[in-house]
């Protein structure tokens, strides 16, 4: 079976269930595992090269809807008869459901109920862990600096939260992804700052400017030096990989209480 996956998480189902081979062109933002780099790139997520799809002749393609303005990807789908499914998980849940529905869209039906009970499996390892656990620091996790938009209840780093202990400060919040501002994440005072800003790398994100912001020097995590610049691409895909995410998360957390 040939597949394309237009969205990193995509990519990431793929390689979670072993079957990266099977692909034959990948979005630009797909960069795991390792030999997906050297793939057809096919655009960024929100402007696929659609025309370059038709001509890979793919048996199947993993669209998604996971970012406002994929629309109108799938209308390019649907304009040339390609064939796709979307996959568009906001819970840990959901994107156990999607790991087992792609084994099945690429003929690999029992392979995706076991990937997606072993995902499951080590979701209810790190829950089981977390009851033990006594106090449960505050976190704020900023997706993006100005406008602030950070996740909220829906999202699956609410859920990445609780697994490490912990609790997110917009919890309170049903939507899965919040605009707020500064005086509003200052009035709930964090305890620790995640700093995860989607499609930024590690090193291109400053501490420095989260001190600098009005008040904040007064909060809770900053004056203990608790901001963590943290990979967003272990965090802000839905995809099996942010177990590896929550790996990283729980040892900070530990290691501080």
């Amino acid at each position: 079976m040939r597949i394309v996956s237009i969205c990193p998480s995509n990519t990431e189902i793929v390689a979670y269930l072993e079957q990266t081979e099977l692909l034959i062109g990948v979005d630009n933002y797909s960069d795991f595992p390792e030999e997906v780099k050297k793939l057809p790139k096919l655009g960024p997520d929100l402007s696929i090269d659609i025309e370059r799809i038709v001509s890979l002749q793919p048996d199947l393609v993993l669209a998604s809807l996971s970012v406002p303005g994929m629309e109108k990807n799938i209308e390019g789908l649907e304009a040339h008869n390609l064939p796709y499914i979307i996959l568009n998980p906001n819970s840990l849940g959901e994107i156990a459901e999607d790991i087992a529905r792609v084994g099945e869209a690429i003929g690999e039906k029992k392979l995706g109920i076991e990937k997606s009970e072993q995902f499951r499996r080590a979701i209810e390892a790190y829950r089981e862990k977390a009851l033990d656990k006594e106090e449960r620091p505050s976190l704020y996790w900023e997706w993006w600096p100005k406008p602030i938009f950070t996740p909220g209840r829906a999202n699956w780093l609410s859920e990445i939260s609780e697994l490490a202990g912990a609790y997110n400060i917009f919890r309170t919040e049903k939507e899965a992804n919040v605009k707020t501002d500064w005086d509003e994440v200052k009035k709930r005072n964090p305890e620790h700052i995640c700093m995860v800003w989607v499609g930024v790398k590690e090193e291109k994100m400053n501490p420095e400017l989260i001190k600098k912001r009005p008040g904040w020097s007064n909060m809770t995590a900053v004056k203990n030096e608790h901001i963590h610049v943290l990979e967003e691409s272990l965090y802000c895909r839905p995809s099996p990989r942010l177990l590896e995410g929550l790996s990283k998360l729980t040892e900070i957390l530990d290691e501080l209480q």
